[in-house]
């Protein structure tokens, strides 16, 4: 791979040639917007690849929270892990059926979490079958308890109360990057969860994780994205991404790190916390 980009994604070829190693373990992270009527747990059990595990977004998102996807804590994430046999050396890839959608957030948690070396397969499933790469169906059963160790910066999260200061001060003193698709950041469609109110935060600025993609659901060049990102990113200032629910907001973190920009932080809540509460500001279009 081209571009310095090995550290973050991994071709389907590379990957099919690492099947079976003892030290890879590799996550289906698929999962759906909820008006999508999909369910990514029964699609894993029909067709995955080869020794993959299913890496639940949901269920590996804090219990006690009463929003969709929020980060645990690390003692429960290790917990996880370490019962998904998850060791601190090994290899890790993750994926999702949609080309490059939830496997970001993976990457993100994982990463955050403590994990050394987590990469995305770049293009998914989708692209991984169109590869002409083998699948299997059914559950796979974990290895022996793993010794994956988990810590977490909580800084790299942006609580709703800073955010809504930030906001209300119409403080330009940090770029808001919001992931969702245009009709949803104009507030022109309805959201896909119900008792959201529809637009965006005042200030943020509306940067599609689609739009760093191909048509093969394979990330963009890294000239083609740096383009993309500078003309909604002011690169002095730190930046905070956000989206419906804390998973495609990982697609502009993900894009960030590649270029080099690591002052970033995650609105963890995102739409599904901003757009149901009713003090929050709200502007369309």
């Amino acid at each position: 791979m081209s571009e310095n980009l090995d550290q973050y994604l991994i071709e389907a070829d590379e990957l099919a040639n690492k099947l079976g190693q003892d030290n890879l373990v590799i996550f289906d992270a698929s999962m759906h917007l909820p008006n999508a009527n999909r369910d990514a747990a029964k699609e894993y059990d029909e067709k995955h690849i080869p020794g993959a595990l299913f890496f639940s977004i949901k269920d590996l998102s804090d219990p006690n929270s009463s929003l969709s996807h929020t980060m645990p804590s690390a003692h429960f994430f290790e917990d996880q892990m370490r019962q998904m046999g998850v060791n601190n050396d090994d290899e890790i890839v993750v994926y999702d059926t949609q080309g490059l959608f939830s496997a970001a957030r993976a990457w993100w948690m994982l990463s955050q979490m403590g994990a050394q070396n987590v990469r995305i397969l770049n293009g998914g499933f989708p692209y991984w079958e169109k590869q002409g790469h083998p699948t299997e169906a059914g559950k796979v059963s974990p290895k022996e308890t793993g010794n994956f160790a988990a810590k977490f910066d909580a800084q790299k999260l942006v609580p709703f109360e800073e955010l809504l200061k930030l906001v209300n001060k119409g403080d330009q003193s940090c770029n808001i990057l919001d992931a969702r698709g245009p009709g949803r950041f104009n507030g022109e469609t309805d959201e896909p969860r119900e008792g959201m109110r529809a637009g965006h935060m005042p200030g943020a600025e509306n940067l599609h994780y689609a739009g760093f993609l191909d048509d093969d659901g394979r990330l963009l060049p890294k000239a083609e994205l740096a383009r993309i990102v500078n003309e909604k990113f002011d690169s002095t200032k730190p930046t905070i991404a956000t989206c419906g629910s804390g998973v495609t907001a990982c697609v502009i973190l993900l894009v960030l790190d590649i270029l080099g920009h690591k002052n970033t932080r995650l609105y963890d809540g995102s739409w599904s916390e901003w757009g149901a509460r009713p003090e929050t500001p709200i502007v369309k279009g």
